[in-house]
């Protein structure tokens, strides 16, 4: 497909086909991260990886994928957003290789940013693209379905994941991406026309290396200072994320092309579409972190089976997704996203009952109403944010929707997962004391360092316990077989303690984490509804010769 969509005199025919090109890259770099998840424990026990290096496996992909967004967005705006949707699926695909192959915890972690840096430019052209092939009359729709697309992927990549670890080791989560990737690139330049912006500005590479400074420290320091303590790495980040901020921000507002406009930010829908965005991916990916966790160790499900059973919330974001593009016509858009915010508090609230007792059914409604909550406030939100930029801005109106819902995704795995680490840790030592059970030394700290590590621990000792009991068997005087019977009964006990207390413990520690992440999306939903307008401007609204930089002239259909 040659003809750029700019020329077209009618919308473009096969849309909805370029569409599903779009959404299939979407999918696969969403997946990426949720499908890590689950092979975690494989690629921990085959690659001897410390809890530190786990951490940086997973959020390696984060930082460059959150701090380039910006920059990578302006620069496809400016020369092609297929362009960059391409080459993002190339250098996808060559991390997802380079993933597969490594046999280190270093060769991982640079495997997965260089997946990052792919799925910078991936993310921000799929949104451009499909706002700029899609007449505004049916732009909203596809936004619902690209939304929907997102939270399909959250739920989809646990139970991929878990289909390839029945058979294949974890690197099969990685070439998974491969042939994915090569369809969608075929299906970009069959299907989806070229597009750029209309104007010759320079691109504002100084703002856009402030912003992949500032995004990136903050980043890091939200990986950093929760997992790994508050230390001198965290700290500096903190000041550099601070002073870059103030700097990015100075520059743009003297800049006369900036690459983000930031007084956009003081329009009360534009602002109130991002930050729920941000706290409801802060919800969303906390919970996910948890829960998945959950379903493993606690309830003992393996990894296909754990992704089967968040299919409930996959199934929701589509009927959302539905609701919304019926709601919001009718009841305005603060509304609807209200109530997708107040539903996904409930849904976190539901959390809450979490106890020892607590079987799967239990998490099936959460599930639900988390699944409806997704559909119907971000499509919404997405759609106002894209509607804010004018068509040669497109990239980085999609960059600046991305980047708010990956810093919420960060915030959401660093602020809920310490405070699970820390409830967990408190509330095993809590357990393990009422017990009884006498451990051996150094098992409780290596037992409070994980829940996996707790069943690791508890599994130690039982492994102990049938040791002793064969060496009781092989006795040479009865006196000997009672005292090493005693002992490895008094072993089994503690392992079966170990194990009651360690379930306990999390499942108590998911109730505390829900409690707060309620808390945290309660009071975000309140801020959001006052933020957003009763009713949004429209083009009609704009006075003639009005400045369409400011976010509220509506870009005209193509004709």
């Amino acid at each position: 497909m040659n003809r750029p969509v700019e020329e077209m005199k009618q919308p473009y025919a096969r849309r909805w086909w370029a569409l599903l090109v779009l959404c299939l890259s979407l999918l696969i770099i969403v997946m990426a991260n949720t499908a890590l998840t689950v092979a975690a424990p494989d690629m921990t026990k085959d690659l001897g990886l410390s809890s530190s290096d786990l951490q940086w496996v997973i959020d390696g992909y984060t930082v460059p994928y959150a701090a380039l967004m910006l920059l990578l967005g302006a620069i496809g705006d400016k020369y092609s957003r297929r362009g960059a949707l391409v080459l993002g699926l190339v250098v996808f695909g060559a991390g997802s290789v380079a993933g597969s192959l490594v046999d280190s915890s270093g060769g991982v972690i640079a495997a997965r940013a260089v997946m990052g840096f792919g799925a910078a430019m991936i993310m921000p052209a799929t949104l451009s693209l499909l706002a700029a092939t899609f007449p505004k009359a049916e732009r909203a729709k596809a936004i619902v379905l690209w939304t929907a697309t997102a939270g399909l992927a959250i739920a989809a990549g646990p139970l991929v994941a878990g289909a390839l670890l029945q058979n294949h080791g974890w690197a099969s989560t990685f070439l998974i991406n491969v042939p994915i990737a090569a369809v969608a690139i075929i299906g970009a330049l069959v299907l989806v026309p070229p597009s750029k912006a209309g104007h010759s500005n320079r691109i504002d590479y100084v703002g856009g290396a402030l912003s992949v400074v500032w995004t990136g420290a903050l980043v890091y320091m939200i990986i950093q200072g929760p997992h790994f303590g508050w230390d001198a790495k965290a700290i500096s980040a903190a000041v550099v994320a601070g002073v870059g901020l103030l700097a990015f921000v100075a520059w743009e507002l003297r800049h006369p092309h900036p690459i983000l406009n930031v007084r956009r930010f003081l329009d009360r829908r534009f602002a109130g579409s991002n930050l729920a965005v941000a706290l409801f991916f802060l919800a969303v990916f906390g919970a996910f972190y948890y829960l998945t966790q959950h379903l493993q160790f606690v309830l003992g499900y393996n990894p296909l089976e754990t992704g089967v059973r968040m299919l409930p919330l996959a199934g929701a974001v589509f009927v959302g997704s539905a609701l919304t593009g019926y709601l919001t016509p009718r009841i305005g858009m603060k509304i609807t996203v209200s109530a997708g915010m107040v539903a996904g508090t409930v849904a976190l609230a539901l959390l809450t009952r979490v106890d020892a007792s607590s079987s799967y059914g239990d998490f099936v409604a959460p599930l639900i109403i988390l699944g409806l909550a997704i559909g119907l406030a971000l499509s919404p939100c997405t759609d106002a944010i894209m509607g804010a930029f004018p068509e040669s801005e497109l990239g980085v109106g999609g960059a600046v929707n991305d980047t708010s819902l990956e810093l919420g995704g960060s915030l959401g795995i660093a602020i809920l997962g310490s405070v699970l680490a820390s409830s967990y840790s408190s509330k095993l030592a809590d357990a393990a004391s009422a017990s009884g059970a006498k451990l051996p030394d150094g098992t409780l700290d290596t037992a409070q360092d994980s829940v996996g590590a707790g069943y690791a621990v508890a599994q130690g000792i039982g492994d102990k316990a049938h040791e002793v009991a064969g060496q009781a068997a092989k006795a040479t005087s009865p006196e000997q077989a009672a005292q090493l019977k005693g002992q490895a009964e008094q072993l089994a006990q503690g392992a079966h303690k170990m194990a009651d207390s360690v379930g306990s413990a999390f499942s108590d520690a998911v109730a505390h984490t829900s409690l707060v992440g309620a808390a945290i999306l309660g009071v975000g939903t309140v801020l959001v509804a006052v933020l957003l307008p009763r009713k949004s401007a429209s083009a009609a609204d704009v006075p003639e010769g009005a400045d369409v930089d400011e976010g509220v002239r509506e870009r005209e259909p193509q004709s």
